[in-house]
């Protein structure tokens, strides 16, 4: 069989086939889709299925019972309802409703007044007991129990035992103690001037155990090195309290200052368990009105309309607060 083989060289009338050069900008493309199924591979393979299979129902319950009932409320506050029958739109009616109503001006300047002794005499008791419990060598966890039993005592049973205390007869547990003195009986829940006092006394009681606890963590974060130093440059008990523990404190009292603010600004147990907002309205709060509004009997209840509006106008009373003192204090908790 005779074979023929082909010559090595360019055969002419034939062309050698041509491919279009790959640009720059196609390879990139290809090296981010590569590396997209990289990430995905790498994500599945991860477990992210599984992430998101528990992450979905526990942002689908959030979104019901937190944000659902904030945006409901923003409806509601323009609308007027009781909840059963059909709602009707009448714009800002319940705002205006809600600002030209007399018991408002009362119950701003209770809530005003409640947090300024809530700020004079609750604010500094669970520092002190702090820094107190701090130089503790012994039984520094039982003074910390103690401290954190009020908090998880029930609201009912705190409330039974102190109108135990506040009893304005002579027998009541702290005119008694007042008599040894020689002084009471003193009216201290149906007296308009006593009752913010002493609802104030209570809530401190109630709620300074939360804060004791916040302030012996973060008293543990001083470096004991510090206060040696001040010892041996001669500083007595109040220079150590000014000059070491103070500053270093500065950061978590401003969050529990602004806290507080919050707090006090939406009191509402101690009026309505104690007093129902009298006497005379002299204990009648924001939050107590809000509640009267929507249940109460003082207002005529049912108003959801009016509640909302009300409660919108707090957040954003609140809201805005928040945001000037952050302003005001931010250079003075950073340096």
């Amino acid at each position: 069989m005779v074979q023929f083989e082909a010559p090595a060289g360019p055969q002419p009338g034939r062309r050698r086939p041509t491919f279009p050069a790959t640009t720059d900008a196609e390879r990139s493309d290809d090296r981010s889709v590569m590396a997209r199924q990289g990430r995905w591979a790498t994500w599945w393979r991860g477990g992210g299925p599984v992430t998101v299979a528990f992450l979905v129902p526990m942002l689908l319950a959030f979104g019901l019972f937190s944000w659902w009932p904030i945006v409901r409320t923003a409806v509601m506050a323009f609308q007027q309802t009781n909840l059963v029958e059909p709602a009707h739109w009448v714009g800002f009616a319940n705002f205006r409703h809600v600002l030209t109503d007399p018991l408002l001006p009362t119950a701003l300047r209770n809530t005003a007044i409640f947090a300024g002794l809530a700020f004079l005499f609750g604010y500094p008791i669970p520092l002190l007991l702090a820094i107190a419990m701090s130089d503790l060598r012994r039984m520094r966890g039982l003074f910390a129990v103690l401290a954190y039993l009020p908090v998880v005592v029930p609201p009912a049973v705190a409330v039974l035992l102190w109108q135990f205390f506040y009893d304005a007869s002579g027998g009541g547990v702290f005119n008694t103690v007042l008599g040894w003195f020689g002084l009471g009986p003193v009216p201290w829940l149906v007296s308009s001037h006593w009752v913010l006092p002493s609802l104030v006394l209570e809530a401190t009681w109630a709620a300074a155990g939360g804060t004791v606890i916040i302030y012996l963590a973060a008293l543990t974060t001083v470096p004991k090195e510090l206060y040696d130093a001040a010892q041996v440059d001669g500083a007595g008990i109040w220079r150590k309290l000014v000059h070491v523990t103070l500053p270093h404190l500065r950061t978590i009292m401003l969050v529990t200052l602004i806290l507080q603010i919050i707090g006090t600004a939406q009191v509402f147990l101690e009026p309505y368990l104690f007093t129902d907002g009298g006497p005379d309205n002299a204990s009648l709060t924001v939050l107590l009105l809000i509640y009267n509004y929507a249940f109460g009997s003082t207002t005529g209840g049912g108003d959801y309309g009016d509640a909302t509006a009300l409660s919108l106008l707090l957040a954003v009373g609140l809201a805005v607060l928040s945001w000037v003192y952050f302003r005001l204090t931010r250079s003075w908790s950073d340096s």
